[in-house]
């Protein structure tokens, strides 16, 4: 079944080629879909394009649709083109020609620009969710090991006296500007395009706040063809803060294989976190890392593909946009996948508290000396100098403690800030809005 099917059939050969991989990548968006055809007929209802009686009659069928999709056992069966056409002909099959009014007023444009604002709704929502409790277990792992030093690095040189406490504190208040780049996608995304129908708009007298509402958008795309321009920008700006997340996590990933290593042997994972070598007993790799790095590298290169995809189209619809669901819908589940995982990962992680006491790390206290010298009176410049002499000579010794008490330093952390800045990004997102409008609407 084809929505805009006239009587002749289709080659076989082109219709394989044009669905693609629509019918398996659509279920992603199937209870998106749903909702936005019970808000859609909700709507016709009060512009007098569904009888009053019928409405009731919509609504209890795309309930259970709903349930279905929601439970996994929704279907787009072979032969029907997406799941457009699968909701409406299931709405056929069992009401007759009351199904084939619930696309009054729209196209599949605007619906598929729906049911993908919607889907990314709630993607960004779980992301969002998981990135919190991750920030919270590096806070506490922060706070466990803020006395617990080791050496920091340029170049990868040995540097300054760092800390644990920093290190994990470090990507906790990364991420929380991570939230921020995806709390302006989630608001690009929070926007009502249905009623644009094909990008044009439609002679039906719809009230498209009445839909804006029903689905708890923050407001909606006014123009109509610049909410059909929106299919593949609003992809490219998510899969840009989701890929930003992603770089986060890659070099946090990147920093525990080459902490893990035994010429660092800064961390350890518990064995049952790590793999073996077939033919070397000794070997406790971290591949969790290691694929957690490869696949936030590889997210990191879903906006370019989607920018290759769509850079160059002129304003209206074009099939080229179906290609950007291949890699933009599956990539939620894996970002989040990552987040999970190392999460569980840093939780149960050690770190080596014995770092410092290997005379190789002398020289990360180098600083230090310098600054005492300083409090002494001594001119920065000749403090320097005379450190300098000291370790060309073989002579340095220092005293292997620091004291840094200025906002967000060893001594002082700042933690407390980082989860207000986490949870002040939260706030703005406003879920719960959006919780109260779709649970009214399936009420």
């Amino acid at each position: 079944m084809k929505l805009w099917e006239k009587g002749i059939p289709v080659n076989k050969a082109i219709e394989d080629f044009t669905v693609g991989k629509d019918r398996e990548l659509d279920l992603y968006l199937a209870p998106s879909d749903i909702l936005g055809s019970m808000a859609h007929i909700i709507m016709l209802e009060s512009v007098g394009l569904i009888d009053k009686n019928e409405l009731p009659i919509l609504i209890k069928k795309l309930k259970e649709l709903y349930k279905n999709a929601v439970e996994g056992d929704f279907v787009i069966e072979d032969g029907v083109e997406d799941v457009h056409s699968q909701v409406e002909f299931l709405l056929t099959e069992e009401l007759g020609d009351l199904g084939k009014k619930i696309h009054s007023g729209r196209s599949r444009n605007d619906q598929v620009l729906l049911d993908l604002k919607l889907f990314t709704r709630d993607a960004i929502k779980e992301i969002v969710e998981s990135t919190s409790e991750f920030i919270n277990v590096l806070i506490e792992r922060s706070d466990e090991t803020k006395s617990v030093l080791m050496p920091g690095y340029t170049h990868l040189q040995v540097a300054m006296p760092s800390s644990f406490g920093l290190w994990f504190g470090a990507y906790a208040e990364s991420l929380t500007d991570d939230l921020e780049l995806l709390l302006s996608a989630y608001k690009i995304t929070n926007q009502n395009p249905l009623g644009s129908a094909a990008g044009y708009g439609s002679s039906f007298p719809l009230n498209r706040q009445m839909t804006t509402d029903l689905l708890g958008f923050n407001n909606m795309n006014y123009n109509v063809v610049y909410a059909q321009m929106g299919r593949g920008k609003v992809e490219k700006i998510v899969s840009f803060a989701v890929a930003n997340l992603a770089s986060t996590l890659s070099k946090l990933a990147y920093d525990v294989c080459l902490f893990m290593s035994q010429n660092f042997n800064f961390v350890s994972l518990p064995t049952e976190f790590t793999t073996g070598s077939s033919i070397m007993p000794h070997k406790k790799n971290p591949d969790v890392f290691e694929l957690i790095r490869a696949r936030c590298n590889k997210l990191q290169g879903i906006p370019n593909q989607i920018s290759l995809v769509t850079n160059n189209l002129p304003s209206g619809y074009f099939r080229d946009l179906q290609m950007v669901k291949e890699v933009f819908l599956p990539s939620f589940k894996e970002m989040n996948d990552c987040l999970n995982i190392a999460t569980l990962a840093i939780k149960n992680m050690t770190v080596n508290s014995e770092i410092l006491e290997d005379s190789k790390y002398d020289f990360v206290f180098s600083v230090e000396e310098v600054n005492k010298l300083v409090l002494k009176g001594i001119p920065f410049r000749e403090a320097y100098k005379q450190i300098g002499e000291q370790i060309e000579k073989g002579e340095f010794q220092p005293e292997k403690e620091v004291d840094h008490s200025h906002e967000g330093s060893i001594g002082n952390l700042c933690l407390d800030k980082i989860l207000d800045k986490k949870e002040t990004t939260l706030e703005n997102f406003e879920f719960k809005k959006i919780e109260l409008a779709i649970k009214q609407l399936l009420g």
